[in-house]
């Protein structure tokens, strides 16, 4: 099988972590060519591989197919046009944009270039999140009537680096509010409207460090959280419907592997032990243990290699994408008049 030769666009902790060793593990594809000004610290990971001083560079010179945009936020739409204008296949990574209109004119590009445009929502691949996925499919959490999702930690130094500084697209909303927001709307498509508050709650802190955001919907309410000020992350999940509920903590275990640069092909990759099953809870009153689904970051590049070599789907659709981003904009609107938001407003 011919593989996909790959030019991974950035070297932080995205590109080294949790973009390169999903990469490797995934024998569809090789990793040909990085982008990077640290040429010693992608040696060191990868020493097979070409690298380039800039994008420019390597579109110019490398035999590349799919171009993967592992950089800064407000990078992403730049560098991702300048792939397809390439006649390259692109893999963003989260968020899809900075802006609604920004994200919408590549959308625009895409179907003019002809090529595939995605974008790395890798939580949607998460185990517990593919739990609830199924508890819904099977019919155990019907009508859901709210939905609780968070994501809390412990950092309260506020760190010299760009994702905590005024700059456009930084701040947890942009960062892990993507996730949580990607994840709803997985579930439950565009809610009608939004209310959020959004706070730079750390001594210091530049950017957004806590958002506490509402997704209106006609039958439900979507909450989600996060914040750095948390010594307990607290529940993860938790998903009421008519007739059960199910309330799940821990966070799911394949980020800790790629941050040891531990890849899919890992022993105990996207594994969890019982001990931090979710727990599931009938009309009646009656408890038990749900067995959390394998975690699998790899299916995303797998459904992709699909894509590129034949008429399937491709595994986050840019438009899904940029509705995440429609709802980040709300949220900002949100917390700055003070008032709830009608989505249209940001569309």
């Amino acid at each position: 099988m011919k593989k996909i030769n790959v030019g991974l666009v950035g070297f932080g902790i995205s590109g080294q972590c949790f973009q390169a060793p999903v990469i490797s593990d995934c024998p569809e594809y090789k990793l040909t060519a990085v982008v990077s000004s640290n040429r010693d610290k992608v040696t060191a990971q990868l020493p097979h591989v070409e690298v380039y001083p800039d994008l420019d560079s390597m579109l110019a010179q490398a035999d590349i197919e799919l171009v993967v945009i592992a950089t800064p936020n407000e990078l992403h739409v730049p560098q991702a046009k300048k792939a397809l204008l390439a006649d390259k296949h692109v893999v963003v990574e989260k968020p899809f944009a900075i802006s609604y209109q920004e994200g919408k004119a590549l959308l625009e590009l895409e179907a003019e270039s002809g090529k595939k445009l995605t974008v790395y929502q890798s939580r949607r691949f998460d185990g517990d999140f593919k739990t609830i996925q199924k508890l819904i499919q099977d019919g155990q959490l019907e009508d859901i009537h709210t939905f609780y999702s968070s994501y809390n930690r412990y950092r309260p130094e506020v760190k010299v680096r760009w994702r905590e500084q005024d700059v456009a697209g930084a701040g947890i909303v942009y960062d892990l509010g993507a996730h949580l927001i990607d994840q709803a709307l997985t579930l439950f498509g565009l809610p009608d409207e939004v209310t959020a508050q959004l706070r730079q709650q750390r001594p210091g802190a530049q950017a957004v460090d806590h958002f506490h955001l509402v997704m209106h919907y006609p039958q439900r309410e979507v909450i989600l959280h996060s914040n750095c000020l948390s010594t307990s992350e607290g529940p993860r999940f938790q998903v009421f419907g008519r007739e059960g509920s199910f309330i799940k903590y821990g966070m799911d275990s394949q980020e800790d592997f790629l941050r040891e640069k531990k890849g899919p092909c890992s022993p105990g990759w996207g594994t969890e032990p019982q001990a931090r099953y979710g727990i599931y809870t009938d009309a009646d009153g009656n408890e038990r243990q749900i067995e959390t689904e394998l975690g699998c970051y790899q299916d995303f590049y797998h459904q992709l290699a699909q894509a590129i070599e034949g008429d399937h789907p491709v595994p986050v659709p840019a438009h899904e994408a940029l509705n995440v981003i429609a709802v980040i904009e709300a949220a900002y609107l949100s917390s700055n008049e003070k008032r709830t938001v009608n989505l249209q407003e940001c569309i």
